[in-house]
């Protein structure tokens, strides 16, 4: 069971991998993997639930609990029942840590193995052989963070930041392509942050650049979430030039408000998101932007709120992760004034609602539109900007030139397909969304 990012669910496959190495499948009633995600304290919560559930249907098996939240406050999983092992993030991706598991239950203190994830220096490559499930695959190529955003628990569930060597990530892509799949996503922590701790500091627009020439035989490029003030040149060269790099970006800006990115220690103000987003869409002009939001950060007032409110519009965001601000113990956004909760659930509501108008405008404009779908399963895929599209018909991985007719609020409705293996050039969606409050 795989809770959090793109990272974790990349990371599942590693550790399904390492556990089968050890031996897992043959125990009696067989074993749960749980890779947990830490972000919010409803994340926990919905972690801790499910691991009941899964003791109830799976009174035999041995539970095996890891991810960020296992690091981040193991004693609270270690005081559940339903737990057999708790495993650090870093011990979770080799296979000695599942080694031991028939041994564990005896001694309390044997069930929880959690390292200082601050000591780990490295980022060791990991080969695996698809996503299970998934028509795309996740390739990490950073773990950590080094920032110390005031409202994040992650860095002390994650470490440091450290990046994979750019063979290794080349290497992992290329088999990835060999075995049929089309399409990509770079995925970490922190990814533009890629490479500042590897020898010559290679750069993620240098990797990008890397794995295009490297690998012309795949199709489609796409990156996880970014920090577009570390965006280097090269990654904006990619991005204007490269037509297998597909237009859609998701930003982690947080906030639209100068003083309250300060109180998150963040390191960009407003004017630099939004300088940003019409620079890369002058360069790319068919680009789509997501972006995380959070509402009723502590000290936040109405003002502050509207700012962050209005940079959906001005940064022409179509994606947006409103999530109400969750205060996470140990971090310095826990002993700020915090905001009343009916006041942040209100906040984050008025977020969604003006997310889901700007998202609905974008889906009129494509009536009649051409969109390159990767079918993720019978009769649904995803466009190049990310967007949902039905009535799509093929094999998962399969990539198709299609037609859209009409849209039913959240996904994009084919009416023409054509099997597009050699990727042929596509005609141009004749609409194309512009930053600024019109559309």
């Amino acid at each position: 069971m795989t809770f959090g990012c793109r990272l974790n669910a990349y990371e599942t496959e590693v550790m399904k991998n390492q556990a089968s190495n050890a031996g897992l499948a043959d125990l009696v009633g067989g074993a749960v993997l749980v890779n947990t995600c830490a972000v919010t304290s409803e994340a926990v919560r919905q972690a801790k639930q499910a691991i009941r559930k899964a003791r109830r249907d799976n009174p035999a098996a041995r539970i095996i609990v890891s991810g960020c939240a296992a690091q981040t406050e193991p004693e609270s999983f270690s005081a559940m029942d339903e737990v057999d092992l708790i495993i650090g993030n870093d011990d979770k991706l080799h296979t000695h840590s599942y080694r031991a598991l028939p041994d564990f239950g005896v001694n309390d203190d044997e069930r929880v193995r959690v390292n200082d994830i601050m000591s780990i220096r490295e980022t060791a490559p990991h080969m695996i052989a698809g996503m299970s499930g998934r028509a795309r695959a996740f390739v990490q190529v950073q773990n950590g963070c080094d920032h110390r955003c005031t409202f994040c628990i992650i860095p002390y569930g994650r470490g440091n930041s450290r990046s994979v060597p750019m063979g290794s990530v080349v290497d992992q892509i290329a088999h990835l392509a060999d075995t049929g799949h089309n399409e990509i996503v770079l995925t970490g922590v922190d990814i533009t942050s890629y490479g500042s701790d590897l020898p010559g500091k290679p750069t993620l627009g240098k990797l990008v650049q890397n794995i295009l020439v490297k690998v012309p035989q795949l199709p489609r490029l796409r990156l996880s979430s970014i920090d577009s003030i570390e965006v280097d040149e090269p990654l904006l060269e990619v991005i204007s030039g490269e037509k297998r790099f597909m237009p859609h970006l998701h930003l982690s800006i947080q906030s639209g408000d100068n003083l309250i990115l300060k109180r998150m220690k963040r390191r960009h103000l407003r004017e630099h998101t939004i300088e940003f987003c019409h620079q890369v869409r002058a360069l790319r002009p068919d680009i789509v932007f997501g972006a995380d939001l959070i509402a009723g950060f502590p000290t936040e007032t109405e003002q502050m709120f509207e700012n962050t409110l209005n940079i959906i519009d001005e940064c022409g965001l179509i994606y947006v992760h409103a999530f109400p601000y969750s205060a996470r113990e140990g971090t310095p956004a826990a002993r700020m004034p915090q905001v009343a909760g009916q006041i942040i659930k209100r906040r984050s509501a008025s977020l969604r609602a003006s997310a889901k108008e700007r998202y609905t405008q974008y889906l009129d404009q494509q009536t009649g539109s051409c969109h390159r779908v990767l079918i993720e399963r019978e009769g649904i895929g995803r466009s190049e900007t990310f967007t949902p599209v039905l009535k799509v018909h093929g094999n998962p991985g399969t990539i198709l030139d299609v037609e859209i007719g009409d849209h039913d609020g959240q996904n994009l409705i084919a009416v023409n397909c054509v099997k597009s293996l050699q990727m042929p050039e596509c005609q141009s969606n004749k609409n194309q969304i512009s930053g600024g409050i019109s559309l």
